[in-house]
């Protein structure tokens, strides 16, 4: 592969550091996608170090995909941690005993979560941390309050958002620096359109989550494998190479335990779509 991986798909600033707009979800490594352990521990090393030697240094862990296995797991891999790696944390959510998703209750909360994951991490600060959707049990202003304390102790670094209406977004801006915004986006789901307009706009990275659609844009008989046949790739990589083109403020994490897709993620950096195909691909579905 020619040149460097932030040689071919290009970096974004986040604070201070360079990222790769190409980075890795862990999700994907979890039994079931969500609140489980590693499928395969050892594999999950292997995909991470991987990764790490391929010049990914954006990596996207979420509490709702297991009780800190990942922080560990993470940890276990890289510590000590490269310099340039940019470790992105969402949490502010607790599960039920239902199985069911809710906001932390109060901010205090939120506080020890953040305390908690930085124990596993074996890190003293988490480089930055996403608010994993406001709580309605407090105020905005308070929640970024607590966000901003936290900043200020250096027990994180940037404050992104995840799961974010515009609306929110704008409302959020007056009270904190908002680094990074993470809403689900993709190919075949542009509802967030306006909401990367603006990230985009604002400097703010926007981190789109399901950006395969669930494996429905993967498929060899789905909507992109005409145009991955003729490019002699997967369908996979152009999904990836659109949303590197729809926008520089666009930084797809998408997971794997798969060193071998590991690899073919991080091919779709070399992919050049043309004006024509990307037109092509626009028609799939039309900007709302």
């Amino acid at each position: 592969m020619p040149g460097t991986l932030p040689d071919r798909c290009g970096t974004y600033a986040i604070g201070g550091h360079e990222i790769t707009r190409l980075g890795l979800g862990t999700a994907q490594m979890s039994e079931s996608g969500v609140w489980s352990h590693p499928e395969d521990a050892a594999e999950a090393k292997r995909v991470l170090r991987e990764a790490v030697d391929l010049g990914v240094n954006l990596i996207d862990v979420a509490e709702s995909s297991g009780p800190f296995d990942y922080e560990e797991l993470i940890a276990q891999s890289l510590s000590p941690f490269p310099d340039d790696l940019l470790l992105m944390i969402k949490g502010g959510l607790i599960r039920t005993p239902q199985g069911e998703w809710e906001p932390l209750p109060r901010p205090s909360f939120l506080r020890k979560q953040i305390e908690t994951r930085l124990w596993y991490l074996k890190l003293d600060r988490i480089p930055l941390f996403q608010l994993h959707g406001f709580s309605p049990h407090a105020p905005i202003a308070d929640q970024l309050g607590l966000l901003t304390d936290l900043r200020r102790e250096g027990k994180i670094g940037q404050i992104g958002l995840a799961e974010v209406t515009l609306a929110e977004l704008r409302e959020a801006r007056e009270f904190a620096d908002i680094a990074t915004i993470q809403v689900e986006y993709n190919l075949v789901n542009r509802a967030a359109d306006p909401l990367v307009d603006y990230a985009e706009s604002a400097n703010i990275g926007c981190i789109p989550w399901l950006p395969l659609a669930t494996g429905a844009l993967a498929g060899d008989d789905g909507p992109l494998a005409e145009t991955a046949r003729r490019r002699g790739v997967s369908p996979a990589q152009i999904a990836l190479a659109w949303l590197l083109n729809r926008s520089p403020a666009l930084l797809p994490t998408p997971g794997t335990l798969s060193v071998r897709h590991l690899r073919e993620n991080v091919a779709a950096a070399d992919i050049r779509l043309t004006a024509a195909e990307v037109t092509d691909l626009d028609r799939l579905v039309p900007r709302p």
